[in-house]
Order: structure tokens, then sequence, then C-alpha cells
């Protein structure tokens, strides 16, 4: 998706059997415009993650889908796949066996586990990478259970690297000539991404635990309750512990050489979050979000989603979009989050119905003449 809003054209392979598992995923789906084509309707899940895309079946399995496939590869830069290490050797499809098709092929692979390993032959999910990879330990309360982050965290950390690795592979290619194969994993990306957790192991032997939203090397920098709510307060660095005491009416704390520098803070955390809760307590979220305003700290109230999407900053930068989509009609959705001076990243084209795009790659893409495709659709290549 990430490419595809850069600009590149993207063709998604889909089992003509009900493509993509995410298809299904729901409620919520959005209802079909056309009271007569009603049905399930489409899965928001799969809305979300599939625009600039192009849909096409093909049956894997069949030797004319796979000959398919190849004329692709011919013409094709980038080749993204998760199947289990060797599955798609098996069928043709490995980076060894497309190599000698398209040596400027970019083959990315993403997996659970990667490409070696004891662990290779498992298949990978988020949540169980949460788990086994250290995020889930740190996640939660610290007299409660571990839990999940409330999105698919490894999976989009993962798709990021891969994003930035097939964007490096492709200018290796500029000055080599030559394509590579990308190995990326859901384990791999999740122990990188445990950032500073990680190091305070790997440099000072340090276990990490479960700390809510509190921060393991700076004081205050959480969540704290007030009289009606919450709101989320950062001081990351002295100056700002000041100005945060003299809003609050604290000022007496900056004399007290328990809280002098963020080491001292740390030290004596407990003490220092009742003192601010006790103080928070006394006024509405309300109240306090106009006397902090322009304070020159981070703080935030806890918005939920609705809140979220009527923040007057995300309606300023545009963010959410209306697409037309096939079947369900103007469709919103989340759109490209980042912007530059000299392009204009879009969504040119709505997440695709099943097969939607099959004629026009074959034809557009490869050269297909119309009998060739009534053949291969005859033949079960892509579906019927």
């Amino acid at each position: 998706m990430m490419l595809g809003d850069l600009g590149a054209e993207v063709i998604k392979i889909e089992n003509p059997k009900g493509g993509d598992d995410t298809r299904a995923w729901g409620p919520p789906f959005a209802e079909n415009k056309d009271v007569a084509d009603a049905g399930r309707g489409e899965s928001a899940y799969f809305l979300c993650v599939n625009r600039n895309k192009k849909s096409v079946t093909v049956d894997m399995k069949s030797s004319s889908g796979r000959k398919m496939l190849h004329d692709l590869v011919k013409e094709c830069d980038v080749l993204v796949e998760n199947y289990l290490p060797g599955k798609l050797s098996k069928m043709g499809m490995g980076y060894e066996q497309l190599k000698e098709i398209n040596p400027k092929l970019v083959y990315a692979s993403i997996t659970g586990y990667g490409q070696t390993g004891p662990y290779a032959d498992r298949p990978g999910y988020d949540v169980i990478i949460e788990a086994e990879a250290g995020l889930m330990h740190i996640t939660g309360e610290p007299d409660g259970s571990p839990v999940k982050v409330g999105v698919a965290i490894t999976d989009l950390t993962t798709g990021l690297y891969a994003h930035s690795a097939i964007l490096a592979a492709l200018i290796k290619r500029g000055v080599t000539g030559k394509g590579q194969w990308i190995d990326c994993s859901l384990i791999e990306s999740q122990v990188a991404s445990l950032a500073n957790i990680s190091s305070n192991f790997l440099v000072g032997g340090r276990e990490a635990k479960r700390m809510g939203t509190a921060h393991p090397s700076i004081v205050p920098y959480q969540v704290l309750p007030t009289k009606d709510s919450f709101v989320m307060v950062g001081a990351g660095n002295d100056g700002q512990f000041a100005k945060l005491c003299n809003r609050m009416e604290l000022a007496h704390l900056l004399e007290d050489p328990k809280f002098k520098t963020n080491s001292d803070r740390v030290k004596h955390r407990q003490e220092l979050i009742q003192t601010l809760t006790d103080r928070l307590k006394e006024e509405s979220t309300s109240v306090w979000l106009e006397k902090l305003n322009g304070a020159g700290f981070p703080f935030a109230p806890i918005n939920n989603i609705q809140q979220t999407f009527e923040h007057p900053q995300v309606v300023a930068r545009g963010l959410v979009q209306e697409v037309e989509h096939e079947r369900a009609g103007p469709i919103k959705l989340v759109g490209p989050p980042v912007k530059y001076s000299d392009f204009k990243a879009s969504i040119r084209l709505p997440p695709p119905v099943l097969g939607a795009h099959t004629d026009d790659v074959l034809k557009n893409v490869l050269g297909y003449s119309d009998d060739t495709i009534a053949a291969l659709r005859n033949d079960g290549a892509f579906g019927q």
C-alpha cells in the first residue's frame, strides 16, 4: 500500500476462491450500494490496507496460472510474498527460480521467523510474536496481566521495515543493475523495535517490566488521573519539569532535592507521581487542558477514536480522504500520512473488488489478446 501511495503500480495476486482472507474479516462491513448485490458487503479491515492496488486472481496450482505469473515477473520490479519458507519454490515461484527470469527482480519475503534458523518453518502471527519477542511482557499495568497493543503493531512495524528495505534494494539495483532477495521477519522486526528497552538489557543487564503508561527512564512521563478522566503528561528534561510545576502551582517541588534532576525524579518516582496526581484530581480535564496550554511541555487528553478523527490538526492536514468504491460507493479512508514538497501521495485507486483488474493487467501489462485471456479462463488459470 505504501509503495502504491508513492505511485507504484501494485498488482495484488489473489486466490480466485475468496481472495485475501481479510475480505471476510468483519463486521463491520461497508454495505454495497446496489441492493441487488447486497451480499455481505466490503470488509472495513480489507478496505483500510488495500488502496492503490489492482486485484488479479490466479490459481497458482495450475500450470497456466504459474506461466501467467512468470510473465508478470518479467515485467515487474518487485515481488512481495509471505508464504512459509520453501513453499513458493515448490510452485516454481522461489527467488532462485524467478531471478533466472528477471535478474533485476527485488524479491521480498515476509515471514514470522525468517528464512533460516530452528523456527523458520513455523507460521508467524502478530499477537504470537508480541508475546514471544518481549513486547507483551512490557505492555500492561505493573500489577496486571500482559496485554497486546491495541493494533497489530508487529505486523505494521514489519511492513515498515520491508518497505524501506525494498526502496533501498531498488536504489542498489540502480547502481549494480541486479535485484536481490530481502528476508524480513516479524520476530526480528519486533526485537529491533524494543528500542531503549533492548539497550537497557544489552548494555545495563536490566530486565524490563510492565509499567503501564510510565516511562522507565523519564519522570514524570505517563498518564495521570484528573477529577473526571485522564491526561498524558510528559517532562523530558529539567526545564520542562519546571514549567509543569509552575503551571500546576507546585513550584515548591523545584526546591526539593529529591526532584532536582531527572535521575532524582526516577529514584523518587512514586512520591512525585502521587503529588502530581493529588493536584490533578482537584480539577477536571478541560480545566487542566486550558491551564497547561502553551506551557512548553507535552501533554494531551486521552482521546477516543471519534475525538481522534475530529482533532483539529488531523482535520487541517486532510488525512481522511473519501474515494468511490465500485460496490460500496463513497467510503472514507485514512490517506497517506507523509507530505512532500514536490510530490503528492494520493489514493488513485479504491480498494479493489476481487479480480477486478485481471483482464486489464493481462491486456495492458502482458499484452495478452482476448483469445489468450479466454483460453486461460477456460483453463481455470485465474478463476471462472
